[in-house]
């Protein structure tokens, strides 16, 4: 991609977040990239008692943020608080300090050495290698009394600009004070991503540029178009103001199932990841397509027993009455250990036991589930449908449907998120009920781009035509099949992408609660014949921002 010219007052990213934010922008507080030089201490002592005053007040920290986080951020939080406590650390940071470190240095190195252990680990460990960076960071502010990486502190509503969000930083993000963000780093499916999605929050990602912006300026950011404006004029801002006004007119008035402007019916469903059970009370939905069942397993020493099982699926169906709700089943593996679970060989955890594969290691750890899922189903107000991800195989497909029937449960699907089973979707239209694309883990792995790696954001984009062709051809499949095809990933909150999926076939889309309206809105205003148009054009982009910025001038010329 071409490098922009950071002179011009608009500068392009990545939209990944829709909506329209006027107001300063306001730097994060950038980490310590550069130690200064070392100065004498005042001995061993006294610097390994600051070292460890300041893991501990970090470590108490994160506990605050953890306690006020949801879902992942609280894991994440939880994880890292403990790594500040670790005592292997502080011994590595005590090994320093009798080398003669001052206590900022030898939590440098300390954190330094821990980091190379655990990315030659690889695997999961590896994964936890990025946390101590924010760790590092946070403790080195604290021992050079320097402000605290993360959001900054401003008395009037402001557009946050980051090179990227750590977890940790989100827990600080107020809707209504923090307008939106944008950040120079990232992807459509990094942690900023995801996040401001979930509180809708106007958001662009791969902003090159934008750091050069001073603080203050005042900027228009719109992430639908991925663009912001820096110091636009009255004029700009009158428009810009139109549009925010008409598009929250728009959301306020989006109400009911998802329909085209012609009459053709999308379902609108939720992503959900806990017992949830008022989630159908608060937002205008059609169900659930995707419960993560994995909160019912993570933090056990044990497996949940059936009858746990059956009692919080339970919960959740009554609060689905008269709409569907799609369960998957365990989605753990080598990168989300469980003590109860036998991850088997392997070092790369996405290429690993995950999902289905971990039935060869873990006898009745499947069927124990889809009992459960079946129990609760037999009395449930709502219409439970089952699904297994890592499915790669029709073969894998035909065996995860046969359990399901046997435990009782009537219609049974599977993820596709292996491209070697969406090549196959003719086939498996034949022997599944229903199918479920999983939009992020199937970029992941037709780019063999790891998730994780901020830098393949790029790769990562769902709006990718090598992915795009691979959701059309399910859909296709499914549609000459009469067999439903849905959409669970990442990709559809986005609500232009929402109506290429729509043009290539697809029957549900599954997203945030946050997404919904926007999604629902921007369906009731296109037909299917102008969708199933921006599906073909979204096909000739030669990558993820073309293809993107094709359908995005087709809506806007």
């Amino acid at each position: 991609m071409p490098a922009l010219d950071t002179t011009r007052p608009v500068l392009e990213g990545t939209g990944v977040s829709p909506g329209i934010a006027i107001g300063p922008m306001v730097h994060m507080g950038a980490p310590i990239a550069e130690l200064p030089g070392p100065v004498s201490g005042g001995g061993p002592d006294i610097e390994f008692g600051r070292a460890q005053r300041a893991l501990d007040e970090v470590a108490r920290d994160l506990e605050q943020r953890r306690d006020r986080a949801e879902g992942d951020a609280f894991a994440v939080l939880d994880a890292l608080s403990m790594l500040a406590r670790d005592p292997a650390l502080i011994d590595a940071v005590g090994a320093e300090v009798d080398g003669g470190r001052p206590a900022p240095h030898a939590v440098d190195a300390a954190i330094a050495g821990f980091r190379t252990m655990l990315e030659a680990a690889g695997g999961y460990l590896a994964e936890r290698a990025a946390d101590l960076t924010d760790l590092r960071n946070r403790a080195v502010a604290r021992l050079l009394h320097l402000p605290m990486p993360g959001i900054p502190e401003h008395e009037a509503p402001f557009v946050l600009a980051a090179e990227d969000l750590a977890p940790a930083d989100t827990v600080d993000l107020r809707p209504g004070h923090v307008l939106a963000i944008v950040t120079s780093r990232g992807g459509p499916t990094s942690h900023t991503a995801i996040i401001a999605k979930a509180m809708g929050l106007p958001c662009i990602v791969g902003c090159v540029g934008i750091a050069e912006v001073d603080d203050e300026t005042l900027v228009i950011v719109d992430g639908s178009a991925g663009r912001v404006t820096a110091d636009p004029d009255a004029d700009e801002i009158a428009a810009a103001e139109r549009r925010k006004e008409a598009r929250e007119a728009l959301l306020a008035s989006s109400a009911g199932p998802g329909v085209t402007a012609d009459g053709h019916g999308v379902q609108l469903l939720l992503n959900i990841g806990s017992a949830a059970a008022g989630a159908a009370e608060e937002v205008d939905a059609e169900g659930v397509g995707l419960l993560r069942t994995e909160f019912l397993f993570l933090d056990r020493t044990t497996e949940p027993t059936v009858e746990e099982q059956t009692a919080s699926y339970h919960e959740i169906f009554a609060g689905f009455a008269g709409r569907k709700v799609v369960v998957r089943t365990l989605d753990v593996g080598a990168d989300k250990p469980l003590p109860f679970v036998e991850p088997g060989p392997g070092d790369n955890p996405a290429l690993g036991l995950r999902g289905w594969r971990l039935i060869a290691n873990n006898p009745g750890l499947i069927e124990r589930q889809l009992e459960a899922i079946a129990a609760a189903a037999a009395t449930a107000p709502c219409e439970v449908w089952v699904m297994a991800p890592m499915i790669a195989t029709v073969t894998e497909a035909e065996d995860f449907v046969a359990l399901a029937r046997a435990a009782g449960i009537a219609t049974a699907g599977v993820m596709v998120e292996v491209p070697a089973l969406a090549l196959q979707a003719e086939r498996l239209v034949e022997v599944v009920d229903f199918v479920s694309l999983g939009t992020n883990d199937l970029s992941q792995y037709t780019f063999a781009a790891d998730r994780l790696v901020g830098e393949l954001g790029e790769l990562l984009d769902p709006w990718q035509p090598a992915v795009l062709e691979l959701i059309a051809r399910t859909a296709t499949a499914g549609r000459a099949a009469g067999v439903p095809v849905g959409v669970c990933g990442e990709a559809a909150s986005d609500p232009n992408l929402a109506l290429v999926l729509t043009g290539f076939g697809c029957t549900s889309l599954s997203m945030s609660a946050n997404a919904v309206a926007e999604v629902r809105a921007g369906l009731a205003t296109t037909t299917l014949e102008r969708c199933e148009e921006l599906a073909t054009l979204a096909l000739t982009g030669t990558d993820g921002r073309d293809a993107r910025t094709r359908v995005l001038a087709a809506l806007t010329g």
